[in-house]
């Protein structure tokens, strides 16, 4: 349990800059065009697939060029097939294209919090248990610097296709509760965590890099 507790308290940090970013949504003038919005978003998500999910990936030891391939493959087929799928039942549902645009935005970018929680609760779960806890304390700096226009990234959109400040906060704000829940998670699980997590990391990054070029970009 002890790991579990320290898994919660170094994630909190990451989630908190996460509602932080969210939050500027109520400092900012009103947004009519969805396009700009659409473009800050897809210039976010494409520097986290990179940064925080493709490169940490290939330097795991669990990792390696295969598994990266095959999990960023996976990633982007799943996303393909939701937008086939929705693509088909989004006129049935009276949904615009730009409305499941944003929905598959929030799924991709709350799908990569997943392994993001995942690897700063495991740093810390065993920081608590053997020590070191500068290492954890730096990757959870780190990710939560870039949770900051990441929470942001969420909330323009949404607020931009016409939906209240408060709401667009709340969808930005829950797009980070999964990292405690999954940080502690994997602090309960740790050597099956340890090893799937490249494999996870890549699959969000392919994920993000299927909504950004095939829905984001064109659109912003």
């Amino acid at each position: 349990m002890k790991a579990v507790f320290w898994a919660g308290v170094g994630t909190l940090f990451p989630f908190l800059m996460t509602i932080t970013g969210a939050a500027l949504v109520f400092l900012l003038k009103n947004q009519k065009e969805d396009g700009p919005c659409m473009g800050f978003a897809a210039g976010v998500m494409s520097a986290a697939a990179v940064f925080s999910m493709l490169l940490p990936a290939m330097r795991q030891k669990a990792g390696g060029w295969l598994t990266v391939t095959l999990g960023f493959a996976l990633g982007a087929a799943m996303i393909a097939g939701v937008d086939a799928f929705l693509g088909r039942t989004q006129r049935l549902q009276g949904v615009s294209a730009s409305a499941k645009r944003r929905l598959m935005m929030y799924a991709a970018i709350t799908l990569h919090n997943i392994p993001e929680g995942m690897a700063v609760g495991l740093a810390f779960a065993l920081a608590g248990v053997e020590g070191g806890f500068a290492g954890a304390a730096v990757l959870a700096l780190g990710i939560g610097v870039q949770n900051l226009p990441e929470g942001l990234a969420v909330a323009l959109p949404f607020r931009a296709g016409g939906m209240s400040r408060g709401r667009s906060f709340a969808l930005g704000a829950l797009s980070g509760a999964v990292e405690p829940v999954f940080g502690m998670l994997a602090a309960l699980m740790m050597g099956a965590a340890q090893s799937a997590l490249p494999g996870m990391m890549a699959f969000c990054a392919g994920a993000m890099m299927q909504v950004v070029f095939a829905e984001m970009i064109p659109q912003a």
